[in-house]
């Protein structure tokens, strides 16, 4: 028996048809554009997800041949924060905002006027900055108010694709709290949430669990991607939550950790809690909470490097190539640290106009130097991030489960290794994304009885680092490094008032 998860990530669409056993059977891919019309804005069209995602089911399909009757149910995850404003017929008003759009600060400013920061964060578990759907909204409706009037439906990537799918008007509750408009103790929608974004709750999807059956796919799309229709269409997560799935994470001793273009880190729990060190999200199993570190500035930080400081015009070989350098060099690159704020700052800080941080250079200092300043700094923000988690559990996260492009590096993997003091193993899937995906449809559709049995039987892990003899060097670095940013808060502030 089969199953298919997809994601509909930030510029592409991903189908895998998964086994029993948690092995990828066939896929299926399309892409899609990113715009940014203006500085600091970022959309899509909406249309090019629902193409792009019956594209990559269809090819997926396909490519399993007689193996598709096998096929039992199927669930999304998706890029989280990016919405869309459609009509009651599940049209599109305006081109979709995507996660990265940073045009809601001031928003941000005016809610925390109106309702309070702390009431902000108790309510929808997210402290007040621009990250959270609801405050783009706000600048949305602001620069275009004739929407408003339009009374829109409010779409997060999951609601939007699962319509078009089954045709019911439904979410996950995993996919819709990155909007920032849920209660999270309630389990539904916050109503002085809504009211700030000059909503009600009719032109928002029903809620139900992650792994609910949402509804059947629909004939006349079924037609369209090879699949039977009534096939069950089972609720997902976002891709956060449904990547600490596929990497196996369904207890508080283990964390994900994905090195991608931004480093997002996360472990369950079974209470719901806030606090500055992470925010909180539904986790992919139903009743569960998520405890999520985010650092924005990861594999990004590596690409400036190469593209934009160093003119590379093919950036990983360039990355490659300084990498070698960097493998050669001491831990601590000879002097060099860095804080790694070049897209501001979530946790613990929450300021959106933090800016990044290199002290230490000297002549002997050069783009090797730099790139391993670039690792370690952001391996040191982890520990920062995992102490803090740690601190609000009360237990040790015994073991780190990395995935993403920045998993290939045994260079970063070891560093982080060290810094943290605790073992690194890699996730076996490549794509643990639409494997936690795969593994709530596997459950959806009988192949296994809940989420752990699914883990235990689907997951897996690959190689293994464990902390060498730098780690008591990063012990004496991390205390310098973790005085900087607050010590420069007040003059990086100052410099980007100018």
């Amino acid at each position: 028996m089969l199953v298919i998860g997809v994601d509909c990530s930030t510029t592409a669409a991903k189908a895998v048809a998964w086994d029993a056993w948690g092995a990828s059977v066939a896929e299926g891919r399309s892409a899609f554009a990113l715009d940014s019309p203006a500085p600091g804005a970022w959309e899509q069209d909406a249309e090019a997800w629902w193409t792009a995602t019956r594209f990559a089911i269809a090819e997926c399909v396909h490519a399993l041949g007689s193996r598709s009757t096998e096929i039992r149910a199927l669930c999304l995850t998706h890029q989280r924060e990016t919405f869309v404003l459609t009509d009651p017929s599940s049209k599109p008003l305006h081109p979709a905002t995507v996660w990265m759009d940073s045009r809601g600060v001031e928003q941000v400013e005016r809610a925390k006027h109106r309702v309070g920061a702390e009431q902000l964060r108790q309510i929808s578990g997210k402290p007040p900055c621009v990250t959270p759907s609801l405050y783009k909204l706000m600048a949305l409706f602001q620069r275009r108010p004739e929407l408003v009037a339009q009374r829109p439906r409010v779409l997060d990537v999951h609601a939007f694709l699962c319509w078009r799918l089954t045709g019911r008007f439904a979410t996950s509750l995993a996919s819709a709290d990155p909007l920032g408009l849920v209660d999270m103790a309630r389990r539904a929608w916050a109503p002085e949430l809504c009211a700030l974004a000059e909503l009600d709750e009719a032109q928002l999807p029903e809620l139900v669990e992650p792994g609910a059956r949402l509804g059947e796919l629909d004939r006349a799309v079924a037609a369209t991607i090879g699949l039977p229709r009534g096939l069950p269409v089972i609720a997902g997560a976002g891709d956060g939550q449904a990547a600490g799935l596929g990497a196996g994470i369904v207890s508080a001793d283990r964390a994900y950790l994905n090195l991608g273009t931004a480093i997002v880190s996360g472990v369950a729990s079974s209470t719901y809690s806030v606090g500055d060190a992470f925010r909180t999200m539904y986790g992919a199993a139903p009743g569960t909470f998520f405890l999520e570190t985010d650092l924005k500035g990861g594999t990004f930080t590596l690409n400036w490097l190469a593209e934009r400081v160093l003119g590379a015009r093919d950036p990983t070989q360039k990355l490659a190539e300084l990498e070698q350098g960097a493998a050669a060099l001491p831990a601590g690159a000879e002097g060099l640290l860095l804080v790694p704020y070049w897209n501001g700052v979530m946790n613990p800080y929450w300021d959106d106009t933090a800016t990044g941080v290199v002290v230490g250079l000297t002549g002997r200092h050069g783009p090797a130097h730099l790139h391993r300043a670039v690792l370690e700094g952001i391996a040191f923000e982890q520990r920062l991030h995992t102490h803090g988690v740690e601190a609000a559990i009360g237990t040790p996260i015994t073991e780190m489960v990395v995935m993403g492009g920045g998993a290939k590096s045994a260079l970063w993997c070891q560093i982080i290794s060290d810094a943290l003091q605790k073992p690194v193993v890699r996730a076996r899937a490549a794509e643990a994304t639409a494997l936690g995906a795969g593994m709530l449809a596997a459950v959806g559709g009988g192949l296994y009885p809940d989420l752990a049995a699914a883990a235990a039987g689907m997951t897996g892990t690959g190689d293994r680092f464990t902390p060498g003899p730098n780690a008591a060097r990063y012990d004496a670095l991390f205390a310098i490094y973790q005085q900087l940013f607050p010590s420069l808060r007040a003059p990086l502030h100052a410099l980007a008032s100018l």
